[in-house]
């Protein structure tokens, strides 16, 4: 007993890094969705699964969680980490980057679903005006951990729908940041009864605006310094206790200030996610990351009543359903707004449609705050937490949609591509092909017109292509690097085909597909710089022209004969740089100077 007084969480501690030893690595092996794994185990083992029977079966009382108290500090702890681990991902360079689909698409998706679902709220649910304001807010989020993850297991981090997923989600991350302000001043206000509220929402967000601009700055001042004058030791552990000083001396500067840990714990990240330290800090969390997100999640699951299933099975049911369809509503038209076609902006809105884990964060908030009655806050915890369970299944179908939707797009085209080739196939053999018609064939293309050379080009922009092709222009919608069409136009027998698209992968991919069809081709490609063109002359590039390469010539040749020297010296110097780039380019291992 004196052990325990000493301790008093100790039993809860054991338990829960057992349990972590046995699932992080099973849930692995199984690829089971680590959160989802650790959402079930602390439903089944909190004090609404069978920790109902510790009483009766001392056994379970030992190997359970029957009181949720004992676990509340353990939460926290998770909860800061997790808001930390976050606000280092929020690095000012990453949004500036992409800026458009985070400030732009993200906003949009975070106000029409915070409009709709609060609506649906205010008026299926008779709720207040501030509560189903809150509620619309907290549900518009989705689970950064479950779709990044879900996207990381399907290698798709990378492209066009990852990197619109992750937008939306870095501005959902941003956005819990006022949702928490707005929550403590809706909160005051009903506990004054103050009669204007929206007055005072918009008077303390101005005082917490205020208050965050001086804690980073301040902590900008302190913490960069700091980790500077410290990592010159190089020793891990006065880095990793750097980390926690940071973490927790902000969090409690943020708490004094009258606003969330949670949030201070987030602004220590992103001062930390704006130095040169923000790798190495990476590296020193890693080993804690999946842990201390399992124990948040553990501790989510302990307060989720699954008998709720079965006594409000219609409610969960219902409410689940309109969570998905309000989000999906939004996100998919937002998504192909975004740049991607129709299935694939739907597979982005299944993958999107669950709640989020800031869910359990805010509606605890709003619960404790008198802002949510406590059981419909536990029923909208329940109806996330089952939406983070039906997301890999969404995704699964939302996959099949996509892909089906992308083979059909690949059918068009591949009958788009026939009827140009069908249009394009009369015309007399020997012509310049030109693919990529932007400002560099464009050029190219005069200057065979004023040659009298024949000349046919192919443009992947449609709206281009259309409007050249319909002023007589011998410019076709098509992909060049398709075969079929290349020989519809003579590829053998052309003098010389000419790629200058700006995408290095397409025109490397290209050169290959090209070589392999029409081996004795003559292939003239513009590269990006010296390592794209020596890995389009491996390809089988004839003659590689780098942007730089002739940009650096050009100039140089002008400064040389602005300074006197002849111009002949001048192209001989020139030609002489050309000559010894293209022999770099010959020579195994060359990267051409």
């Amino acid at each position: 007993m004196q052990e325990q007084h000493a301790f008093p969480f100790l039993r809860e501690v054991l338990l829960f890094l057992g349990l972590a030893g046995i699932l992080i690595p099973l849930l692995q092996r199984l690829r089971i969705n680590q959160v989802l794994g650790f959402l079930a185990a602390g439903a089944l083992l909190g004090p609404f699964g069978l920790g109902r029977l510790a009483q009766d079966f001392p056994l379970l009382g030992r190997l359970t969680f029957p009181n949720n108290d004992n676990v509340a500090m353990l939460a926290e702890l998770g909860v800061l980490f997790l808001m930390f681990m976050i606000g280092l991902e929020l690095s000012a360079a990453r949004l500036w980057a992409m800026r458009r689909m985070v400030f732009g698409v993200g906003s949009a998706q975070v106000t029409a679903c915070a409009a709709l679902l609060g609506g649906a709220v205010w008026l299926l649910l008779g709720q207040k005006m501030d509560a189903a304001l809150v509620l619309g807010l907290v549900l518009s989020l989705s689970s950064t951990a479950v779709v990044m993850q879900l996207l990381g297991e399907r290698h798709e981090t990378g492209t066009p729908l990852g990197q619109a997923a992750f937008a939306l989600l870095m501005l959902q991350d941003l956005a819990v940041v006022p949702i928490l302000i707005l929550i403590g001043a809706l909160g005051r206000g009903s506990s004054d009864g103050g009669p204007n509220i929206a007055v005072l929402a918009l008077l303390a967000m101005a005082k917490a605006a205020g208050a965050i601009a001086l804690i980073y700055l301040a902590g900008g001042r302190v913490v960069h310094p700091l980790f500077r004058a410290f990592a010159r030791h190089r020793q891990p552990d006065v880095f990793m206790a750097l980390i926690l000083l940071s973490t927790f001396g902000i969090a409690a500067l943020s708490h004094m200030a009258g606003l969330s840990m949670a949030l201070g714990a987030l602004i220590a990240g992103l001062l930390l996610a704006e130095t040169e330290f923000k790798h190495e800090v990476e590296l020193m969390v890693e080993p804690f990351k999946g842990l201390l997100m399992g124990l948040f999640f553990m501790t989510v699951g302990m307060g989720m009543d699954a008998l709720q299933v079965i006594q409000a099975p219609l409610w969960l049911g219902a409410a689940l359903a309109l969570l998905v369809l309000v989000k999906g509503f939004v996100i998919a038209p937002l998504l192909r707004l975004g740049g991607l076609n129709w299935g694939r902006a739907i597979e982005g809105a299944l993958l999107l449609g669950q709640g989020g884990e800031f869910a359990f964060i805010v509606v605890g908030y709003a619960v404790s705050s008198k802002l949510l009655d406590a059981a419909l806050g536990g029923r909208v915890m329940l109806a996330v937490g089952l939406s983070l369970f039906v997301t890999p299944l969404l995704a699964r179908i939302g996959r099949t949609i996509g892909e089906r939707w992308e083979n059909a797009d690949h059918a068009r085209q591949a009958a788009h591509d026939a009827d140009a080739a069908a249009d394009v196939g009369d015309g007399a053999p020997g012509r310049v092909i030109i693919a990529g018609f932007g400002r560099v064939g464009q050029q190219l293309a005069k200057l065979l017109d004023s040659q009298g050379i024949p000349w046919v080009a192919f443009e992947n922009n449609a709206r281009l292509a259309a409007r050249l092709h319909k002023d007589g222009v011998p410019v076709f919608f098509g992909n060049a690097e398709r075969p079929e069409l290349l020989r519809h136009v003579h590829a053998d027998t052309a003098p010389a085909i000419v790629l200058t698209m700006d995408h290095p992968a397409s025109a490397l991919q290209a050169v290959r597909g090209i070589r392999r069809e029409f081996p004795h081709a003559r292939l003239f490609v513009r590269s990006r710089d010296e390592k794209h063109a020596r890995a389009l002359r491996l390809a089988g590039a004839t003659v590689v022209v780098p942007e730089t390469l002739e940009a650096s010539l050009q100039l140089s040749a002008f400064v040389l004969e602005a300074i006197g020297l002849d111009e002949r010296l001048v192209d001989r110097i020139v030609d002489d740089e050309r000559e010894l780039f293209a022999a770099a380019l010959e020579m195994p291992g060359g990267e051409g100077q």
